[in-house]
């Protein structure tokens, strides 16, 4: 597995990452994988070269964490050459979650940032983070309050590197701004939605990480199962799917088959599959640092480490992009005609 550049920082990850939203027991429907099954995942997916997993304390309420830190000591791989990111913002309790119980218990006040970072690293059981993410923005919170006790953390050791996640691109301007004029840790990535059938980052998000040097993480890169194989023109609803039950993200529906049908024809001319080359596309798309897979069961898992090893031609990137693209927003469309002609 070749590694690349997170984002303009010299730190190397896997062009895959493992994402553990699944790992635990209570978080949406979507965690179900306990502590042997997470084992397995995980030591396969080292044995394959994976050396960034993600995870977030408000994953099953900070299961998660836990099972990915017992995983990491399990499978016996060296701390120091695994790159561990988690998040911080979510509710940690199902009381927090539903607005009572400690107010201080959710959110990016620099009260719950430190408490939050103190605990992940109790349940990983390191004594550092790799990359610390804001998990959200938090309209009750100045963003120079979460850059300062974010550049705290990093001066003090427990944190390496920090990013956000689901920020509105003026928010990411101006964090990065207020970072470089007074000095604090700046944000190397931002973890966003990217999916063939979920573009609207690229029109002002990823053209602001590629200017600035921040590494994209997508998440949720098979449009929530979308792009999984099981749905087609007709089967729109298949029962074992996660979509099915729980729909979201969001997706164009106006454009989805039409992608599914190139996507499928892609297959099989790299005698591959639908997941396979929809994780390739992204894999190709400049200023991607690592796209960030999850897993319920291991078949799922073994044929999503594939895509590493799957390069599209221009020819068939090319066919992937046109069924997909979005159209431009103001002023996207303003500023193509007004350069045009230059």
């Amino acid at each position: 597995m070749e590694y690349r550049q997170l984002g303009r920082t010299g730190l190397k990850v896997s062009p895959l990452s493992l994402g553990t939203m699944t790992f635990g027991s209570n978080f949406i429907n979507i965690a179900e994988v306990g502590q042997d099954g997470a084992d397995r995942m995980v030591a396969r997916a080292w044995e394959a070269g994976i050396n960034l997993f993600d995870t977030a304390d408000v994953y099953s309420f900070g299961e998660s964490e836990e099972i990915l830190g017992r995983s990491l000591r399990n499978v016996g791989i060296d701390r120091d050459q695994a790159v561990i990111a988690t998040k911080v913002r979510g509710p940690m309790s199902p009381a927090a979650a539903e607005g009572r119980g400690d107010p201080n218990n959710v959110g990016l006040s620099r009260k719950h940032i430190m408490a939050a970072c103190e605990a992940s690293l109790r349940r990983l059981g390191t004594d550092h983070i790799d990359l610390y993410q804001v998990h959200g923005w938090d309209v009750r919170t100045d963003v120079e309050e979460v850059l300062r006790a974010l550049d705290d953390l990093v001066r003090q050791g427990k944190v390496l590197y920090t990013g956000c996640s689901n920020w509105p691109a003026r928010h990411l301007a101006r964090a990065l701004t207020l970072a470089e004029a007074h000095g604090m840790e700046r944000f190397v990535s931002l973890q966003a939605y990217y999916a063939l059938v979920g573009r609207e980052l690229e029109h002002e998000l990823l053209p602001l990480c590629r200017e600035q040097g921040l590494g994209v993480l997508p998440w949720s890169p098979l449009a929530g199962g979308m792009l999984s194989g099981k749905f087609r023109r007709d089967n729109t609803a298949p029962e074992d799917a996660r979509r099915s039950g729980f729909d979201f993200p969001p997706i164009d529906r106006e454009r989805v088959w039409d992608a599914i049908d190139t996507l499928e024809a892609v297959a099989g001319e790299t005698g591959s599959t639908i997941p396979r080359v929809a994780l390739a596309w992204l894999l190709a798309q400049p200023g991607v640092s690592s796209v960030i897979v999850g897993a319920k069961r291991m078949e799922q898992l073994e044929d999503n480490l594939e895509a590493a090893e799957l390069t599209l031609s221009d020819e068939q990137i090319r066919r992937l992009d046109e069924v997909t693209r979005p159209d431009p927003i103001y002023p996207e469309w303003m500023v193509e005609r007004q350069n045009a002609s230059r």
